[in-house]
């Protein structure tokens, strides 16, 4: 009974995910035009990806997302959550907030903050400064500034799904936890920081992993705000994969980086893996 619950699942889960990564690793592996596939080339993509100066460029932008989505996009999630949780009066109002960017498409969220940060005076954020006399400023020129301004937008947009799961996280705790914490006269961050943050340790490293792979595969964000640019300061390894079949139509090439991507991310994952069991053992 289990394994006909499963069927429908499993042929999914082969048609949409395992076929398209089998046909993507015999891809890298030949020559082709447009998708049609043409000789054995062996390696020879893989190399070619490997040798080009946008590769290197992409994949160190890459980490860097990942760095600042972990200071930025990790943190704000679970301060909304134990805020609103520890909210008396409108939480239901709290969550819907929080919640709503999420409902608005990533598309549509990327032109929002295109507009937001447009530089010269004409731009959102340019003409709120310029309301405290501070001068425009060319935000997604400045190299330095350009992935953390986009992990703000990418946050902005992914924050309030990941607090409802830190507020469900939250409400399981044991209520006599906090009724013995107030009895010992205990206040409000003391609560916070000795049985909530504990309580939600293990959801937190879950969400971590999976906030990696997200933020690894970042394609959207880059490439309306920016198209990767100024001079590759913000072309993330995903966007890289989307120039190469989109726009050069190498399709190979495209296939072999997108199968770089599945290994990196696979090796990621059994290091988090391994590190956190042998911290819970």
């Amino acid at each position: 009974m289990g394994w006909l619950i499963m069927i429908p699942t499993l042929v999914l889960f082969t048609f949409f995910v395992w076929e398209p990564l089998i046909e993507s690793i015999r891809l890298s592996l030949h020559s082709a035009r447009g998708v049609e596939i043409q000789e054995f080339v062996g390696l020879q993509n893989y190399i070619d990806v490997f040798n080009d100066v946008s590769f290197n460029a992409a994949f160190a932008n890459t980490f860097k997302y990942i760095g600042w989505s972990l200071v930025i996009g990790f943190v704000v999630p679970i301060i909304l959550a134990i805020f609103i949780s520890e909210t008396i009066r409108g939480k239901s109002f709290f969550r819907f907030a929080v919640y709503f960017p999420n409902m608005v498409p990533g598309m549509a969220v990327s032109l929002l903050w295109v507009y937001f940060f447009k530089p010269g005076p004409t731009g959102v954020l340019n003409i709120l400064l310029g309301k405290c006399g501070i001068a425009p400023s060319v935000w997604l020129n400045n190299a330095a500034l350009t992935i953390p301004l986009i992990v703000i937008a990418l946050t902005w947009k992914g924050a309030g799904s990941t607090a409802l799961i830190y507020m469900a996280g939250i409400s399981g705790i044991n209520p006599e936890y906090y009724e013995a914490a107030a009895i010992d006269g205990a206040g409000i961050w003391r609560r916070i920081f000795h049985i909530t943050v504990p309580c939600i340790l293990n959801l937190g490293r879950t969400m971590l992993i999976l906030q990696v792979i997200s933020v690894f595969q970042i394609l959207y964000e880059p490439l309306v705000l920016t198209n990767g640019g100024p001079n590759n300061a913000s072309l993330s390894i995903m966007l890289l994969v989307y120039k190469y079949a989109f726009t050069k139509y190498d399709y190979p090439k495209a296939a072999a980086l997108s199968v770089i991507i599945c290994v990196v991310l696979i090796l990621l994952s059994g290091l988090y893996m391994k590190l956190t069991k042998s911290k819970d053992e």
